[in-house]
């Protein structure tokens, strides 16, 4: 094997895969709501949005529901 490889020609490539795991999204929440995560992810050394996202897939592959409550 080479000692030294000459990359400065070759072209980076996107990978066509990543535009399947993650898409960008804005949402509102509310700032008790970013807290908790915040205060949890840091305590787990995680970013919070890793942490909100593992939190939503396990509730959507759970199949739970909210119970809403209709004010009058």
């Amino acid at each position: 094997m080479r000692k030294e490889y000459d990359f400065s020609k070759m072209r980076g490539r996107r990978n066509s895969y990543a535009k399947l795991l993650k898409k960008p999204v804005t949402i509102r929440l509310g700032a008790d709501v970013i807290d908790y995560f915040k205060t949890m992810a840091n305590d787990m050394e995680v970013p919070y949005q890793n942490l909100i996202n593992l939190y939503l897939r396990d509730c959507g592959q759970s199949h739970r529901h909210i119970r809403w409550v209709a004010h009058s």
